[in-house]
């Protein structure tokens, strides 16, 4: 049958004007927001979405960030400073996928007043919070872990899954018998609500591969790499220098003697993942109330987390941040020159650190975007933990590396003494603060002193920090937390400056001496 061009050239037009009428109607009186993610999903998946804040969803049923709720209940999610305010909308389908979002907005950045705060994510944000809406379509199946192309940092032969709530242990029994994989351990976390599976991989099949055959599953609802992360610590020395306050320029930095006239961050508890670390230090001596291995086998101390460790809560030989606190230390690290940690070990480390009631998690670690790794921060974040991690020793061309560029955390930076930015750093929007990290006298193992340098020290310094501000206002939230660092930072152009001590616990002791705490700060 032949059709009339002439016919067909009104019925397009109206088509075309009501796709157009259809995003404003979604997106509101915003054009740009009725813009749909990218919905990668293997059944049904596509193009469609609720938000130009959705991005791309990958896997199945993907979920991400959406601008405007599209048939569904939205939440606002607040991140009054350092962060943005962005709503979620329950998309079309199911599933829980998720896209790494590297940017995030930091205040101060070279002293430049704070934005307000706005209804929609800057355009730089890809992807989402966990987010529902987003990326449209998909059906059910394994949510999208697939690794980026080009990532290597993960364990060649291993892959951690989840499943539904529905799967007998035969059922999964059957499927791992299916594709030739070994179960290596499970373990159930309430953060994230979630059963984990790790796995070994048969046959020298690749990562790759598996995870594509596994979001082919009804029976999985999440499947990813069990990635690999480093510890930030670019160089470190045993030390010739007799120990002595004076050469600890950190100290006088952050003002942290005036600091401990108001706070030394007693019976707050930090949680310290990391590499092992020297527990019979007298500079630590009473300070470890508890200890967990993530690892199993040999376990002797690491430079690293001894320095760490060090670094926060020293009071000996060497002066602390925080020189009250009590340290929950958690092993997820190897004890080789290139420490590295797997997710699982961080998961579990995080986990107990949770159970445990830490207030503050300092991770000295950086690697590639987790998907479970985010939900669990994200989980930490919502019952009040404090997470401070160390934005990486990659270099300013390095992309972001997380968690520190995870919205949940705050990202530490490293100067040197003249306040300089260390020149191995990694540079982005996402850096939240700085405090000293170049050539900082610490502990070592069998009580020796070490030369440390990087991103690491200077989130321990920060951990420090944000325990003093605790110990005098227990009730402080993570939000409010950042926004006292950065208002009270030195402004530097990286971040929102270089951390000070004593101006971030003065405003807290004001409020109960009647003060105003910059009239304090400067007595």
């Amino acid at each position: 049958m032949r059709t009339n061009a002439r016919t067909l050239r009104p019925i397009l037009v109206l088509m075309l004007c009501g796709v157009v009428l259809t995003a404003y109607d979604v997106g509101g009186s915003n054009p740009a927001a009725a813009m749909g993610g990218f919905g990668f999903g293997r059944m049904g998946g596509g193009f469609g979405g609720g938000g130009m804040g959705g991005g791309m969803g990958m896997g199945r049923g993907s979920r991400s960030f959406a601008t405007a709720p599209r048939r569904g209940t939205g939440r606002i999610v607040d991140r009054p400073v350092g962060g943005y305010k962005g709503r979620t909308g329950t998309g079309y389908e199911g599933g829980r996928g998720w896209r790494p979002h590297p940017i995030i907005v930091n205040p101060g950045i070279g002293g430049t007043p704070v934005p307000p705060v706005s209804d929609t994510p800057p355009p730089s944000r890809i992807g989402g919070n966990n987010g529902n809406g987003g990326g449209g379509g998909g059906g059910g199946g394994g949510a999208g872990g697939m690794p980026p192309r080009g990532e290597r940092r993960f364990v060649p032969d291993e892959i951690i899954t989840a499943f539904s709530s529905t799967a007998t242990p035969a059922a999964i029994e059957q499927l791992a018998r299916r594709h030739n994989l070994t179960q290596l351990e499970s373990r159930s976390f309430s953060l994230g609500g979630n059963t984990l599976y790790r796995w070994r991989i048969g046959g020298r099949r690749p990562v790759g591969d598996l995870i594509g055959a596994l979001q082919d599953e009804r029976l999985v609802t999440s499947v990813q790499p069990n990635y690999l992360f480093t510890l930030q610590e670019d160089a470190a020395k045993i030390s010739p220098q007799t120990p002595n306050y004076a050469v600890q320029y950190v100290l006088g930095k952050l003002q942290i003697e005036q600091a401990h006239h108001v706070a030394t961050g007693k019976n707050v508890l930090i949680a310290v993942i990391d590499s092992e670390i020297d527990a019979k230090n007298p500079d630590l001596d009473a300070t470890i109330v508890k200890s967990f291995d993530a690892l199993g086998g040999e376990d002797k101390p690491h430079s690293h987390g001894t320095a760490m460790a060090g670094a926060i809560a020293a009071h000996r030989k060497l002066m602390g941040i925080a020189p009250g606190v009590q340290l929950l230390v958690a092993r997820a690290f190897d004890d080789n020159r290139d420490s590295k940690g797997t997710s699982f070990a961080i998961y579990k480390s995080l986990q107990w650190a949770a159970d445990n009631g830490a207030r503050i998690v300092n991770m000295s670690f950086a690697g590639p975007a987790d998907p479970t790794l985010h939900r669990m921060l994200a989980a930490a974040y919502e019952k009040g933990m404090v997470l401070i991690a160390a934005a990486g020793n990659a270099g300013p061309t390095s992309p972001p590396l997380y968690p520190a560029a995870d919205p949940d955390v705050i990202a530490v930076t490293a100067t040197d003494s003249s306040d300089g930015l260390f020149a191995m750093a990694n540079r982005g929007p996402y850096i939240a603060v700085a405090a000293p990290g170049v050539d900082i006298l610490a502990l070592a193992p069998g009580e020796a002193f070490q030369l440390t340098t990087g991103t690491s020290v200077a989130t321990a310094h920060v951990s420090g920090l944000v325990a003093l501000m605790l110990e005098c206002k227990p009730s402080l939230k993570p939000a409010d937390i950042r926004a006292m660092l950065a208002s009270t930072a030195k402004p530097l152009g990286f971040g929102a400056g270089l951390v000070n001590a004593y101006r971030a616990v003065s405003p807290l002791n004001a409020e109960a001496s009647g003060k105003d705490g910059d009239e304090q700060a400067k007595q």
